[in-house]
């Protein structure tokens, strides 16, 4: 609960920037989403490898939380990619163990729950499509199966250089 208190604006904005932006992913041209997307996925990675790591004071927290919550609230909404600018900041705060994986995973619920709500106000989300997105969680948690097998056999270092350059292969087959 200590991160709910914590992150609670942020949250909010979140949600509120999702919502709002959410018209963006249905209303483009189809055509600019997975641009919108292959963009973001790229300069993620790219800012990730060449960025030195960054270290937020509390001070700073407290006004930067709800810019971030909300930055990445529009950014969620109009791309359907909730990483950033949430995850590089989470990173840049001093979290204990526990922290560091409740935070993103928090970020990560609010911004999913706020795009299936913003997709359904804006009648773009139809319960009939949940049994798709829900067949499609299968391969993704194969993927996490695989990631945490070959993670076991390399350095952290060498595989969160391999994840953003598949991150940007990604973004570059996406454009």
């Amino acid at each position: 609960m200590l991160i709910v208190s914590r992150f609670w604006l942020m949250m909010l904005l979140i949600l509120a920037g999702t919502v709002a932006a959410s018209l963006l992913l249905i209303s483009t041209n189809p055509a600019w989403s997975p641009l919108g997307l292959g963009v973001a996925l790229i300069v993620y990675a790219v800012l990730a490898i060449v960025s030195p790591s960054l270290t937020v004071t509390q001070a700073r927290e407290k006004w930067l939380s709800p810019v971030t919550g909300f930055i990445t609230g529009l950014l969620t909404g109009a791309t359907g990619l909730f990483v950033m600018p949430a995850v590089p900041y989470l990173q840049s705060l001093r979290f204990s163990k526990e922290e560091h994986v409740q935070a993103p995973g928090l970020s990560f619920t609010v911004s999913m729950i706020a795009l299936a709500a913003g997709l359904y106000l804006h009648d773009a989300f139809r319960i009939e499509q949940f049994s798709l997105s829900f067949i499609s969680i299968l391969p993704a948690l194969a993927g996490m199966w695989l990631g945490q097998k070959v993670r076991a056999r390399i350095s952290p270092m060498r595989f969160r250089q391999c994840f953003l350059l598949f991150l940007i292969m990604l973004g570059i087959e996406s454009i």
